[in-house]
């Protein structure tokens, strides 16, 4: 009936004249019809289609998907926590005195005895109810934020409404990325030397960031377009399509819509996503004894970019052996005589860069670019304000109810002890779990750089040599300058695990198997079709 409604706005008047002819209207022909007939046709009528129902999921999903459901989580299991041994209590009371009427031997009548334990299951009934109201809530959080990494497939938690990552990518977007990298770059406020958009080596560096960048929207749509990618004759590495295309999240308005878009069988609407998408922003910073970079930001219009010290340039200069400018010999025109040269033909020559010097810029820059690409941004900074902190002050909650009977004993200055360790731990637990999601991150940015650069028209084999080269020379502190010792956190990490392999080797090792599975699957799908040819 509500299709109907919205369907058709004058089939509204069309019922109030039916309900003023109640008489003409039940005694029609169509309403002659034989019982059995009736029947099945009452029976058979819908006012809508049961699968409308099933956006309904999502809906709820997308709801649970915030920050806000994590703390009315943790809100309502200190709830429980409050009121818990108050049940507790009385039951154990209640129980007791029916004990000790039965040794005793004291007479007490069934309708009271019946009073006393349906107090007791009423209590049990309330006591499980309050105890898994926050278990499911918690959990319903969790499974509603779990999603998959675009391109790779991995399971990841950002709980984080898309509403809260529209208003992260408004505060990063145009000159707010500028500010956030400023604040991180000179938390002090100490000036930060630039190398001017001007210099050729910005120049340099940022055309290579926009030929990566091109091939950005062909991750969206490799299914489509590659069908016959595996019949090259290129001998470069050529990437299979990703089981998991980059694909945006929708918002609960989005959910809304198709719902109505469903009740109302009209074609399914679009609505804008938060997607971070070209152009992205760059700095390079003049620092020779940093021979590094990272990427921060999340979100269109510049929200995301890319900062590069000159150190990396630095050390991609000396190392190979840069051609210099040819000078067009200048024409000897009269006016060469009478006025001299032109200041245009004293213009400063500057190293043009070799293919071997741009390959190894766009193998760290497409490293960069992955992270942006996969929203490893959104990912850190849900692990580090939410889930972590959210995680352990639940658990700290319910560790310090199971011990408060034995640290009332000791007065306030136990409590503040066991309070001041529990701040230790969770810093601590915070710190291995930021390495943890850094490490998995670098070895997904790895991967994905690979196929950036194969789109892009380099070949992805370099970066296992580029890799190796630099795990010998140096570590690379990568992501933000606050992970500058991230190397020494895995190696921490690794420590309580018990694995003996360096991260280095670990990410080399992935990225060789990665290339090796797009030649198996080139193999197979050619093979595929030269048999269904024959």
């Amino acid at each position: 009936m509500l299709r109907t409604l919205c369907r058709r706005p004058h089939a509204i008047h069309g019922l109030s004249s039916v309900a003023a002819r109640p008489h003409s209207f039940l005694t029609s022909p169509i309403w002659r019809l034989p019982p059995q007939q009736a029947e099945l046709q009452r029976r058979s009528f819908h006012a809508t289609p049961r699968r409308q129902a099933g956006p309904l999921l999502p809906i709820l999903a997308a709801l649970l998907k915030a920050s806000t459901s994590l703390e009315f989580a943790r809100t309502a299991g200190r709830i429980v926590l409050t009121f818990t041994p108050l049940l507790l209590m009385k039951n154990f009371k209640a129980r007791k005195k029916l004990q000790r009427a039965a040794v005793a031997g004291t007479p007490t009548s069934e309708e009271k005895r019946k009073v006393i334990l349906k107090k007791i299951r009423s209590r049990t009934m309330l006591f499980h109810a309050m105890l898994f109201t926050p278990i499911i809530l918690l959990w319903a959080t969790i499974v509603a934020s779990l999603e998959q990494t675009p391109l790779t497939g991995r399971w990841r938690m950002i709980i984080l409404s898309p509403e809260e990552e529209q208003e992260i990518a408004k505060q990063l977007a145009g000159p707010g990325w500028y500010r956030a990298v400023g604040d991180i770059l000179s938390p002090n406020g100490e000036p930060v030397r630039l190398i001017s958009p001007n210099d050729w080596r910005y120049a340099w560096v940022a055309a290579t960031l926009r030929r990566l960048e091109a091939v950005v929207p062909k991750l969206c749509a490799e299914r489509q377009e590659d069908n016959d990618w595996y019949t090259s004759d290129d001998d470069r590495p050529i990437p299979p399509p990703a089981e998991y295309p980059l694909r945006p999240r929708p918002r609960v308005s989005q959910h809304l819509r198709m719902l109505c878009d469903q009740m109302t069988e009209r074609n399914p609407s679009e609505s804008p996503h938060i997607v971070t998408d070209p152009p992205y922003s760059l700095l390079i910073v003049e620092e020779p004894n940093a021979s590094n970079a990272f990427s921060y930001g999340f979100g269109p219009d510049g929200a995301g970019g890319i900062v590069v010290y000159s150190g990396f340039i630095d050390g991609i200069l000396a190392k190979h052996t840069a051609s210099l400018p040819v000078q067009p010999p200048e024409s000897q025109s009269w006016t060469t005589w009478v006025f001299g040269p032109s200041s245009t033909s004293s213009r400063p020559s500057h190293p043009m860069p070799t293919s071997e010097q741009t390959a190894e810029l766009a193998i760290l820059l497409s490293h960069e670019l992955a992270h942006l690409v996969l929203s490893h941004h959104l990912e850190t900074l849900s692990s580090a304000t939410v889930i972590v902190p959210g995680s352990l002050s639940i658990l700290s909650d319910v560790l310090r109810v199971l011990i408060f009977p034995v640290t009332m004993l000791f007065g306030p200055f136990v409590n503040d002890a066991v309070a001041q360790l529990g701040q230790v731990s969770s810093s601590e637990l915070t710190k291995i779990g930021e390495a943890c999601t850094t490490y998995k991150q670098e070895i997904e940015a790895d991967v994905v750089s690979a196929r950036l650069l194969a789109y892009a028209g380099y070949d992805a084999r370099d970066a296992v040599r580029f890799w190796e080269n630099r795990i010998s020379d140096q570590p690379l502190a990568e992501h933000t300058p606050q992970q500058a010792t991230a190397e020494s956190q895995h190696a921490y990490v690794r420590s309580i695990m018990g694995q003996g392999h360096p991260a280095g080797s670990v990410r080399v090792g992935r990225l060789k198997d990665e290339l090796v599975r797009w030649d198996t699957e080139r193999r197979a799908a050619l093979e595929s079709a030269l048999h269904a040819v024959s």
